[in-house]
């Protein structure tokens, strides 16, 4: 019998190694000529090899009708195919090295001039990021093949090239390869030539590579610096007074400014030979593990720290350097101080920008391998020799390509790999080639070749417990301590973030961590009828999918921030302010190594949100580290409950950091709100058509329901204990969501027990519970009024054996949808909840009912307002309700249902009806971030447990 077998190019199964690619170097600009091959492109997509055209690589090749293609680009986002989200599985059979034959093929053409000037010298084409891999001619002539999506890779080009005349390039690149078994990185599978391609002359005696070792004795204030680079090679730096130095001299510089995430002290430094110069920006610190604690320039750091994918709603994998600065922006602006560069070298715009800027980086390899524990692990590349050339060039490429940046002080091995021999044989090749920065991975549990102890997600009781040490692991005592993943900011949450942070104020060794994660990776989608929404898994048809998961970032896909942000830069705020009860603030410096010069303390009194007396601080220049107490003016006690408010911010501009700037805000009670007076005096009246009066309202007496305040229909109010679950009800190992649809809470029926007449009182008892069940929730209203204003207090009492908690506890009313603007005095200016309400003030605010709305990618409950005094609902004519709480109210106000927006699944599912929706709650679930995380704390719970509700409406003409 003869075997016939189609082959499989060997390049696309060798273990994800590179071929004919050129040793890895630093990313340096230097004066050489360099020509962008960046633009237009000929490009044509195949289903799979056997579509492929054979060929297509000569440059007589006629690629005429072929679509154009811009480049960089993912080539799913203009069209060519669709792309695909999986979180942990493969969206191939897990079949090591192998690939099925549906494997879609990008053929890339472009044709590109040459100066003349070139000719005889030396050229090097290099691809900043090609996934997953491709196979690259030049002419005609096969250069190599490119592995490692995330990581540069160039070729010698000289021989092929031909200076002065029209050259043409070809890439075919696979979306599958051997490598995409190391590239499984929770994210949208996005092929294409999706970084930078550059052909760059290299005069011979030029800069081949260039290492900067640039150190800092905080003892001394001494910086040194030593620069690896070729023999003779010469540096410059007239601020550091070097002028045509040698570059292979230690140089001693006493006084230099040293670089920090606080303080990114940068001097411009060019390296040059008699044929080359390279410029670099220089940042003196150093980088040590001390005593169990991590420390820059002698200092305990604390990471404030988000993962950040690389992440565009149109252009995929390409993020435009203008989108890279502002985001980057965006994090100073909220406080963020370090990056996690999830999961993979980012482009190298991010890291000159983050030297800049001033963040702390942990650089992350582009490797995971998560798909193989699907699989129990079986095959694992990490711990495979197979796989160990590949899993060592990806670590060597990032090390040498990002090695001068000072904002780099953690190299990371990847994530969610398991654990194996090649990780080790990459902390130890890492050690050796740069032994100033300490190695991070959290899939090592042991420890054994990591520097720091590395988790994801664990509870705050956990890391007390770490930062106890009470971890019975000796080697995992003795390390410093990071989240690396924490606090799973997916739809509405996280939750507990303050909780985080106090334990890491608490516990020198809990250094802190990274919330997952910076951003939501919708695609910008239409519908018919041109509505604008954000796509996600599933959504383009994949068999394979995870849904939502990977909407889960601080900022939406537009980098819109997300109520998440808010409260994390309250969290993050480096100026602590708090109140010591006796007449004075005491003022924290949480900074490590900056003082807190340039800062201005403002202070405001207002009276139910009206500004009455203002005036700033006196407080000193303090230290990194240091706290003080300064006191109080004295303040005026006007009659209305009052409010002192103190508002840290930035004098002057600084990096990423406008003047005006906030760094921190606190506030505390002069007088609390006089008690107001509860409706009463009306006494029930009945019509003769049936209905009941009180006061301003009138009752239909069948089911006891509110249908009228003065001339303003009312329907309602009525209990209501569902919200539209959010996604950390929804997700995790045990979703509340299953157990609250399993009772039935999201399908409640009523039933009037009694309706009497009490005094001056109406009386309600009524059963709400679930069908399919015995447990229920007795509600009794005691309606009361005077002549403008109806009160209500709503008493509650679960009937049965509860073993969940509730969604909410409330009262849900609906009123005539021209009531669309919205005033009110208590928690804002965003929503709140339980445990995410940092960044919460009492003020008096205002905001159209569309506007109280958190367009959440994935439709869930939102737009909470806390701790609400009073809030007026008008429309356009000034008419309206006003809603008083005794003493206060959670309060939202939405132009559709809980169970509309439990239903829908994009945003363009929610059609604005003809009534306002209105919920004043005592309270709701916490957050928590049991997506992916923890659920809520204990106390934020919401226990099924009595419950007592009051308020008062008034009808204002």
């Amino acid at each position: 019998m003869t075997t016939l077998m189609a082959g499989t190019p060997a390049y696309l199964t060798d273990f994800g190694r590179c071929v004919g690619a050129l040793p890895p170097r630093a990313a340096v600009r230097t004066d050489a000529p360099t020509l962008e091959l960046t633009g237009t492109w000929r490009f044509l997509l195949s289903p799979d090899p056997t579509r492929a055209p054979d060929g297509f690589w000569a440059p007589d090749f006629d690629d005429a009708h072929w679509a154009q293609l811009p480049v960089p680009s993912s080539w799913p986002m203009h069209g060519h195919g669709a792309p695909a989200y999986t979180n942990i599985r493969y969206p191939f059979p897990v079949d090591p090295p192998y690939l099925p034959a549906e494997n879609p093929i990008g053929d890339h053409r472009v044709t590109f001039g040459v100066p003349a000037q070139w000719a005889g010298q030396r050229a090097v084409l290099r691809f900043d990021g090609v996934d997953s891999c491709g196979r690259v001619w030049l002419n005609g002539v096969e250069l190599g093949v490119t592995q490692g999506s995330r990581l540069p890779v160039e070729f010698d080009a000289t021989a092929a090239l031909r200076p002065g005349e029209h050259n043409v390039l070809a890439v075919r690149v696979h979306q599958w390869s051997a490598g995409s078994y190391l590239e499984d990185q929770d994210m949208w599978w996005l092929p294409g030539i999706f970084r930078p391609v550059t052909l760059q002359l290299r005069p011979a005696g030029g800069i081949a590579d260039v290492f900067v070792h640039a150190g800092f004795d905080h003892r001394t204030g001494t910086g040194t610096l030593r620069v690896q680079a070729p023999p003779g090679a010469r540096l410059t730096a007239p601020e550091l007074g070097l002028r045509d130095a040698p570059a292979d001299s230690p140089h001693a510089i006493p006084g230099v400014r040293p670089w920090s995430a606080e303080s990114p002290a940068l001097y411009d430094l060019a390296v040059s030979t008699a044929t080359e110069t390279a410029r670099l920006r220089v940042g003196f610190r150093t980088v040590a593990i001390v005593d169990g604690l991590l420390t820059v320039n002698g200092r305990r750091i604390q990471l404030r720290g988000v993962n950040r994918h690389e992440f565009h709603p149109d252009l995929g994998r390409v993020v435009p350097a203008e989108v890279v600065r502002a985001e980057l922006e965006l994090m100073k602006r909220h406080h963020v101080n370090a990056i996690r560069t999830s999961h993979y070298p980012p482009h190298p715009q991010v890291l000159e920008l983050a030297d800049e800027l001033g963040f702390w980086l942990i650089d992350e390899c582009d490797l995971e391998t998560h798909g193989f524990s699907e699989v129990g692990w079986r095959g694992n590349p990490a711990d495979d020799p197979r796989w160990r050339d590949a899993c060592l060039d990806r670590m060597r490429r990032m090390v040498e390509r990002d090695k001068n940046h000072p904002c780099v002080i953690l190299w990371s091995l990847g994530n969610e790999a398991g654990t194996g021999a090649n990780l080790a044989a990459m902390a130890d090749w890492a050690r050796s080639r740069d032994p100033g920065r300490p190695i991070h991975y959290e899939g090592d549990g042991d420890c054994r070749y990591v520097d720091v102890y590395s988790r994801m997600y664990a509870s705050p009781e956990e890391v007390e417990a770490i930062g106890r040490g009470e971890n019975p692991d000796q080697a995992r005592r003795a390390l410093p301590f990071i989240l690396c993943e924490y606090a799973h900011a997916m739809g509405n949450g996280p939750g507990r973030l303050a909780e985080y942070e106090r334990l890491f104020d608490t516990y020198p060794r809990c250094q802190g961590g990274f919330v997952w994660e910076w951003i939501d990776h919708g695609i910008r989608r239409r519908t018919a009828d041109g509505r604008e929404y954000f796509a996600y898994g599933g959504d383009f048809g994949e068999s394979l999918h995870d849904g939502n998961f990977v909407i889960d970032g601080l900022v939406f896909p537009d980098r819109t921030p997300s109520p998440a942000l808010a409260e994390l830069a309250a969290v993050y705020a480096p100026v602590r302010l708090e109140f010591t009860g006796d007449g004075r603030l005491r003022v924290s410096n949480r900074y490590a190594l900056r003082d807190l010069a340039g800062v201005r303390f403002d202070w405001q009194c207002a009276a139910e949100g009206e500004p009455v007396a203002h005036g700033v601080l006196a407080v000193p220049e303090l230290a990194a580290g240091a706290a003080t107490t300064v006191p109080l003016p004295p303040l005026p006690e006007p009659p209305a409950e009052t409010w002192f408010t103190v508002t840290a911010t930035t004098v002057a501009d600084g990096p990423g950091l406008p003047a005006g700037s906030v760094l921190g805000l606190a506030q505390t009670q002069v007088r609390p709100a006089p008690p107001a007076p509860r409706p009463a005096g009306a006494r029930v009246r009945r019509e003769a058509d049936g209905l009941l009066r009180l006061g301003p309202a009138v009752f239909e007496p069948r089911y006891g329901r509110l249908v009228r305040l003065g001339e303003l229909e009312v329907a309602g109010p009525r209990l209501d204990v569902w919200r539209a679950p959010i996604d950390n009800d929804r997700l995790g190992p045990d979703p509340l969501e299953r157990r609250w649809r399993a009772l039935g809470l999201d399908r409640m029926t009523h039933r009037l027990r009694e309706l009497a007449i009490d005094g001056d009182e109406l009386v309600s008892v009524t059963r709400v519970a679930p069908a399919g069940g015995d447990l229920a929730l007795l509600v009794t209203c005691r309606w009361s009024a005077d002549a403008d204003s109806l009160g209500l207090t709503a008493t509650v009492v679960p009937l049965g054996e509860w073993s969940v908690p509730l969604p909410r506890a409330g009262m849900r009313l609906s009123v005539p949808g021209r009531l669309g603007e919205v005033e009110w005095f208590g928690g804002g200016p965003g929503e709140a909840y339980a445990d995410s309400r940092a960044a919460v003030r009492i003020d008096r605010f205002a905001a159209s009912v569309d506007e109280l709305q958190t367009p959440y990618v994935y439709p869930q409950e939102n737009g909470n307002r806390t701790a609400v005094r009073w809030a007026r609902l008008r429309a356009p004519d000034g008419s309206g309700l006003r809603i008083t709480g005794h003493p206060t109210v959670e309060f939202s106000a939405r132009r559709w249902s809980s169970e509309q927006l439990d239903r829908a699944r994009h945003t363009t599912d929610l059609v604005a009806g003809e009534r306002v929706v209105v919920n004043l709650d005592v309270a709701q679930q916490g957050l928590g971030s049991a997506a992916c995380g923890p659920g809520p704390a204990p106390g934020d719970v919401l226990a099924a447990r009595p419950f007592t509700l009051s308020f008062s409406l008034r009808m204002e003409p």
